[in-house]
């Protein structure tokens, strides 16, 4: 990696160790001033945004540099000719795994995320009726954010370089475009290569033009299931400015509070004081092992 990607400036060898500067092709001035630029739309300081997922994560550069920010990244990449480059992600202490957006879900339940990033991952994002897309709106928590840097994003600069049309790259974006519209997120942003949308925190302020709904009722029942083209519907909510699902306190609030999921009776065999009952036992255990350790 260090020789066949050394453009894109990922990872370098020295005497004998290797060094990751997090480089990558969408953000040659550093993964730093790409999140940067994420934070100025996506309020990535405040501890609105605690989990994170990255598709096509390469060696998972975006993931590690998102950890000082205290936001924690699933990282995902398939094994390809350059061998599993989440390798380095895991010897490296970054959360990744071996994936791909196929044909099976990902093995996390739905609104598990507050947002996800698309960085010149090459998932086609536009075949199978937007199948993939549905499933990254399936994790992302409503209010979440979802980031797309790379094509089709600014194809007007870039369609000689990547050789393609105009055609076929506007075509590509309209309908990325289209599927968002249709799963309630918002674009907020649109700058250069990098392009920001906002899922709405409930279904009673977006006009859906499709009415094709996911059956399913259990949303943590999704190991080896398979992918399903459909939208997964949003939580019912009572008003128009409720979260859909119950709105979750910001990090590190968000460590002790009782889950919305939790309070709202959705997890079997876990109640409200069953929870807080864990909670007290996790803060003993982890004085005692401070006292010993």
């Amino acid at each position: 990696l260090a020789v066949e990607k050394a453009v894109q400036n990922w990872v370098q060898f020295e005497g004998n160790v290797f060094k990751f500067p997090g480089g990558g092709t969408m953000f040659p001035q550093g993964a730093d001033a790409y999140i940067d630029e994420l934070a100025s739309v996506i309020p990535i300081a405040d501890g609105s945004i605690r989990t994170a997922l990255d598709t096509g994560c390469g060696v998972a550069s975006w993931g590690a540099y998102m950890l000082k920010r205290k936001v924690l990244t699933m990282s995902f990449a398939p094994r390809d000719n350059h061998e599993a480059q989440v390798q380095f992600a895991l010897e490296r202490g970054v959360p990744a795994i071996i994936a791909v957006l196929g044909s099976i879900q990902l093995p996390y339940p739905s609104r598990a995320f507050d947002m996800a990033q698309c960085s010149r991952c090459l998932i086609p994002w536009t075949a199978n009726d937007g199948t993939y897309l549905m499933e990254v709106d399936r994790v992302l928590r409503p209010g979440g954010y979802w980031v797309l840097s790379g094509p089709p994003i600014n194809w007007k600069t870039y369609y000689k370089t990547w050789k393609r049309s105009k055609e076929d790259l506007k075509a590509e974006q309209s309908r990325i475009e289209e599927l968002a519209e249709s799963l309630c997120w918002e674009k907020k942003y649109e700058k250069g290569d990098v392009a920001i949308w906002q899922k709405k925190v409930n279904d009673k302020s977006c006009a859906r033009k499709s009415d094709n709904f996911c059956q399913s009722s259990d949303d943590g029942d999704v190991w080896y299931k398979k992918m399903e083209t459909c939208i997964t519907p949003f939580p019912e909510v009572k008003s128009s400015d409720e979260v859909a699902g119950g709105e979750l306190s910001k990090f590190p609030a968000r460590l002790f509070d009782v889950p919305p999921r939790v309070r709202s009776g959705d997890v079997p065999g876990v109640t409200t004081e069953s929870y807080e009952e864990d909670n007290k036992l996790w803060k003993k255990r982890v004085t005692n092992y401070k006292r010993i350790n």
